[in-house]
């Protein structure tokens, strides 16, 4: 396959693998290379001891390839909106993270275990990094591009990581803080340019032979590290095993993702998300798919919908702000080439928007619920039947529940905390711990179950649905509210382009409901009074009266993390004097 030029990767021109054409494309299920797992996935043989997704999956493909039983389909294409593209295969895959690992063994001095921080764009550099870090058995830290120099200080120091990865863009806010950072020891650039006391990434590349040797791993050894959103307290260290990102989708088959080698997916969450790692790596590459990337340094609706119109992407998968954007364009001139399968997480999606994109479009939004510390534990797969509001069943591996306090399963119907029972076999799809923090870690556990944090509730039929994170419950007068309905009803009034929902103090009610609202442009200039009344007719009318805000301030813009998710502790907080 043809690899395209690009500035930051001149290299890749140089280093192609030797060409072996494929001869023949039968249509090759991922059961080809799922099979040596079929026993365990029936009960029959335990979990073995040792596993690395780079030889056992991502070689495996490259050998299926050679031999000309997969699809003529990259395992990766990149594009940037300018013209420039690259496309791998999976042997071109394997044989330029060989070159990155021996840059980060060799050049860095990284050892199996060590920690690397890796702040990228979605640029290629980021999948071969990745890979690369899995056959040295280098620990992983992802971490989005917007970090600003205090966060940036805050992980260095948590993690106690040598070594870095980022752009130009972002190294001087490292070089403010790396006098405080004593177990930094390497820093590497990507650019094109040179800057004192950093290492170039690319040059170092260019001069690396491709015979590294993958690491032997253990299932349970430590493979990648996530800081948490952060949205009440600091970001905590969620560290995952070879096992639980890796190994995981090799036994749960296509419960979320319908995906074949032919088939092309595009994940436009950020590099530092765990949706990333988990829809645009381990997934995807699981069934041998293409992983289709675009730059989006904005994001930019036109630029996404026309995408989809010139590429032949089956799936598309994206947090539900993504598809609250798309909606609000006129979609009837846009003719997707292949779209089949969209999906949504992160947050819940509005029923109103997931209306408004299946009318438009003719495609459903596919829900699916986790969390940085399980994966993706609730699924609405293809073929499922979609509630609105639902964020479908119980994934394979995962027997998830509706809890009380005292960790008991609470019946269809009724409010509770969602639940994954962990004991006596802990789930393989888990992380391993909180990092330094066995308080934490031990404070998930409730009884047999492992705690999330959140409320919700689960039907006759199994499905689940998301009322709030625990701490987000609005109890006014006895009732309990869930800010998400409420945010979901006010969102389908013209006036809205979006809205956070928070406890307010009331001395008749105990807490009453308080909407922050971020108006279209088109009512800036309204009668601010009239239109409250407006929407609070509105919630009535929408979902159950006395959820309607009684409060409402009109707000330019809401606090959110660096991963986009709304601080309601923050506008809690203000409310109650906290702050």
């Amino acid at each position: 396959m043809k690899l395209f030029k690009l500035q930051s990767l001149k290299f890749l021109w140089t280093l192609k693998p030797p060409n072996r054409a494929l001869h023949g494309h039968p249509r090759l299920l991922a059961s080809d290379v799922h099979s040596q797992y079929e026993s365990i996935r029936r009960g029959k043989q335990e979990i073995p001891k040792y596993f690395n997704y780079a030889s056992d999956v991502l070689d495996k493909w490259s050998e299926i390839e050679k031999a000309g039983k997969r699809p003529p389909n990259p395992a990766f294409w990149w594009i940037n909106g300018k013209g420039e593209e690259v496309k791998w295969s999976f042997e071109e895959l394997g044989f330029l993270s060989r070159k990155v690992a021996n840059v980060l063994t060799k050049e860095c001095g990284l050892q199996k275990g060590d920690r690397l921080i890796v702040i990228l764009p979605r640029i290629p550099e980021w999948w071969l990094v990745n890979v690369a870090c899995m056959r040295a058995g280098i620990v992983l830290i992802p971490g989005v591009s917007q970090l600003s120099a205090k966060d940036i200080l805050y992980r260095l120091q948590a993690s106690k990581a040598t070594c870095i990865i980022t752009t130009d863009k972002v190294a001087p806010a490292v070089d403010s803080v790396a006098s405080e950072c004593q177990f930094l020891k390497t820093k590497l650039m990507v650019s094109k340019d040179s800057r004192e006391g950093w290492l170039n990434f690319t040059e170092l590349c260019k001069n690396q032979a491709a015979d590294h040797s993958c690491v032997k791993t253990r299932i349970q050894d430590p493979m990648i590290i996530f800081f948490t959103s952060g949205t009440t307290g600091s970001p905590k260290m969620t560290q995952h095993s070879q096992g639980s990102l890796g190994f995981r989708p090799l036994l749960s088959e296509r419960y979320w993702l319908d995906l074949t080698p032919s088939g092309m997916i595009w994940n436009t969450a950020d590099t530092g998300w765990i949706l990333t790692s988990v829809a645009s790596v381990y997934d995807p590459w699981v069934f041998g798919s293409c992983v289709f990337i675009h730059n989006l340094p904005q994001a930019d609706s036109a630029v996404i919908l026309n995408t989809l119109c010139s590429f032949p992407i089956d799936v598309l998968v994206g947090a539900p702000t993504l598809f609250r954007m798309l909606v609000q364009r006129d979609l009837s001139s846009y003719k997707f080439m292949n779209l089949k399968y969209c999906v949504s997480g992160g947050e819940p999606v509005n029923p109103e928007v997931m209306e408004q994109w299946k009318s438009q479009t003719g495609v459903d939004i596919h829900e699916v619920y986790g969390q940085t510390e399980t994966g993706i534990i609730c699924s609405v797969f293809k073929g499922m039947k979609i509630k609105p509001g639902s964020m479908g069943k119980a994934a394979p591996l995962y027997d998830v529940q509706i809890v009380d306090k005292n960790a008991n399963i609470l019946p269809p119907g009724q409010q509770g905390e969602i639940a994954v029972r962990s004991k006596p076999i802990r789930p393989l799809g888990f992380f391993s711990e909180y990092v330094d923090n066995p308080k934490k870690t031990a404070e998930t556990e409730r009884g047999d179950f492992y705690v999330t944090g959140d409320r919700g509730t689960m039907d006759e039929d199994g499905y689940y649905q998301f009322i709030g994170r625990y701490d987000d419950i609005i109890i006014s007068s006895g009732y309990r509210i869930g800010p998400f309905e409420v945010e979901s009803a006010l969102i389908e009034h013209p006036a809205v382009v979006e809205a956070a929902v928070v406890s307010s103090p009331d001395p008749l009610r105990g807490e009453v409901v308080k909407a922050f609202v971020i108006l279209s442009p088109a009512f800036s200039s309204s009668d601010l009074k009239s239109l409250t009344q407006d929407l609070q007719d509105h919630v009535k009318k929408t979902t159950a009266p006395y959820k309607y805000p009684r409060k409402v301030e009109f707000v330019q813009e809401l606090p959110k993390t660096i991963t986009g998710k709304i601080k309601r502790n923050e506008l809690r907080d203000k409310e109650w004097g906290r702050m």
